[in-house]
């Protein structure tokens, strides 16, 4: 494939994300509006999981391929994307209020997938029947989320629906579903063709180009959820894409790799402690004082840059 291809490919894929996140937050706004769930329940559930899809793509086809290491390193390194690269930026330019017991159990579950990663994978790998503690984090996450969800419907109280049809709204929904993985997979492919090109070695590859790759469509739907000042759209979908990257992705990813995901030093070393280091600095202050403030902020940020920092001195 020739050089101007892949950029003609990569730019393409930037357009994809760009307009399909913005149909995205459109329609979920309006399925939250409409059916009176609260914005932080829909970015958690429906928008997290649709937005991860191309990192649950990207690691399954590692795996399969044997290789493990893009794999791991695109799931956590996802969410030491997602928590202090864009979670950080959401907060610097959009701080906000969250209520304790709207936030508090799925603050927990995301410190709590990225500290149980790092002790069940402290014996070199990671085997399927620990990957299965792993999933039933993400089962009790998903649980607690439909039933909140359902006592939101319950409890609402009737009203006017938004404007814009169900058949509509729908449409957006699916189509900028699929404009968001799609470009992110054409981003990732031509973004890695065009690190490999410059000489950039795999592993740096897997933990910041295809991490950062995945992890667009969480960027972009954060920026737009800022442009429309949707705050808990934004947070809701940072976190619940961060649990699914934890609990889901790897133990599928271990399934796929017969049964084991060796762990690199790498990863035990640097990785995993980044991740858990940004996902407590993301939910310790707001689980004290209910507000995301701009200090944390820039806190996440410097953390993040710090930690790509150590990874490429690391490498090189």
């Amino acid at each position: 494939m020739s050089t101007a291809l892949i950029v003609l490919l990569f730019l393409l894929g930037v357009a994809l994300i760009v307009k399909g996140g913005d149909a995205f937050v459109d329609a979920s706004s309006w399925i939250a509006e409409a059916f009176h769930i609260p914005k932080f329940m829909i970015g958690a559930t429906i928008v997290s999981l649709a937005t991860t899809l191309p990192e649950l793509l990207v690691s399954s086809i590692a795996a399969s391929q044997g290789r493990t290491e893009m794999a791991i390193g695109n799931a956590v390194g996802s969410v030491t994307a997602n928590v202090g690269l864009i979670m950080g930026i959401s907060i610097l330019c959009m701080p906000s209020r969250m209520k304790r017991g709207q936030f508090a159990l799925k603050g927990i579950l995301m410190i709590a997938s990225a500290g149980l990663l790092y002790l069940l994978s402290r014996g070199g790998s990671l085997s399927l029947r620990r990957g299965a503690v792993l999933l039933a984090v993400f089962l009790v996450f998903f649980w607690q989320n439909i039933r909140e969800a359902g006592r939101a419907i319950g409890l609402a109280s009737g009203g006017e629906r938004p404007e814009g049809g169900v058949i509509l709204n729908l449409a957006k929904f699916l189509l900028g579903a699929a404009g968001i993985v799609l470009g992110a997979q054409l981003l990732v492919d031509n973004g890695s063709a065009l690190a490999r090109l410059l000489g950039v070695p795999e592993g740096i590859i897997g933990v910041t180009v295809i991490a950062i790759g995945t992890s667009l469509p969480e960027l972009v739907t954060t920026l737009t959820a800022i442009a429309k000042k949707q705050a808990s759209l934004s947070i809701g979908n940072i976190i619940g894409a961060n649990i699914i990257d934890l609990t889901l992705i790897l133990p599928v990813s271990a399934w796929i790799s017969q049964g084991s995901l060796p762990i690199s030093a790498q990863s035990a070393r640097l990785d995993f402690p980044a991740c858990f280091l940004v996902c407590l600095i993301a939910v310790l202050p707001p689980l004290l004082t209910e507000r995301f403030r701009r200090w944390q902020g820039l806190l996440l940020l410097a953390v993040y840059a710090g930690y790509l920092s150590a990874l490429c001195t690391a490498f090189l």
